[in-house]
């Protein structure tokens, strides 16, 4: 990646203040980050670890106890800036019925470009473009209510994109969704980042979700304590276990069968390279 990043953390601390039941509570730990444009980046670590403390960091609905976070040249501890790092930085919370506000797909699309004062022929524009980027067209007219959870993270995702920010922070996104669900949602991230060139930071706990990424951030108490790709993060599978995190099962798979002696490539991803390393053809 080349340029300024897209988000700079730079020494980044954060404490929750103590209250009658838990004390101050140290979330991030001196944390250092860049993203860059067109970026996808992955989180992962166990609860508790500091990832959604992170993410909400981005679009500053949380801002440093130290350190500095900068999100497109604007500093997110500076009131003033505020308004307009939230336009360049969308946020994507787990359930999706928190996120839908109107009676039909497109009013609730078209919500968020209303409040920032866009002239209602672009409304239009943006919202058709938007529920086109994440198949949702046909369903423009229904009420949101009578969705899948798969359908209204989509949605939830278009009036993000309707806003026509330059990154989207995705905070478990499928965590309450069923499997047909996570893959209609993943394919939409995947499919924004990749066509529409949208910098793309998801926060996860499925391992399988963050084979994808460019990038991979795993965290524990507060640090980032492990970076790399997919490949690179996966294959140290000893240390993931330690910090208490699943590989994805192609992957524990092929080291189950390292250990019984089969040639198989540490960081071993999805079941096409397994099969090709099992079944080499000639």
């Amino acid at each position: 990646m080349k340029g300024q990043p897209l988000v700079r953390f730079t020494n980044v601390s954060f404490a929750y203040a103590k209250t009658q039941t838990r004390e101050e509570w140290r979330a991030l730990a001196d944390v250092n980050l860049e993203i860059y444009e067109n970026e996808f980046v992955a989180v992962l670590g166990r609860n508790g670890s500091g990832k959604s403390t992170l993410a909400k960091h981005v679009n500053a609905l949380l801002t440093p106890s130290a350190g500095q976070v900068v999100v497109a040249g604007l500093d997110t501890s500076v009131p003033q800036n505020v308004w307009e790092i939230r336009q360049k930085v969308g946020m994507v919370f787990q359930n999706p019925d928190n996120q839908l506000v109107a009676t039909t797909v497109e009013e609730d699309v078209a919500f968020g470009p209303e409040n920032l004062g866009v002239p209602s022929a672009e409304i239009q524009r943006r919202v058709t473009e938007a529920l086109e980027a994440v198949d949702m067209l046909p369903y423009r007219l229904h009420p949101p209510h009578q969705l899948s959870g798969g359908q209204k993270q989509r949605v939830a995702i278009a009036g993000i994109i309707s806003m026509r920010p330059k990154c989207i922070v995705l905070d478990e996104p499928t965590a309450m969704l069923d499997p047909a669900g996570r893959r209609e949602v993943m394919h939409t991230i995947h499919r924004l980042n990749k066509e529409e060139g949208i910098t793309v930071l998801h926060i996860t706990h499925h391992m399988d979700e963050v084979i994808g990424a460019d990038r991979v951030l795993v965290m524990d108490q507060g640090r980032i304590v492990l970076e790399g790709t997919p490949r690179e993060v996966f294959s140290q599978a000893e240390l993931l276990h330690e910090l208490h995190l699943d590989v994805p099962q192609v992957t524990d798979l092929a080291q189950r069968l390292r250990k019984r002696g089969l040639s198989i490539p540490q960081g071993t991803l999805t079941v096409n390279e397994m099969v090709m390393h099992l079944c080499p053809s000639d």
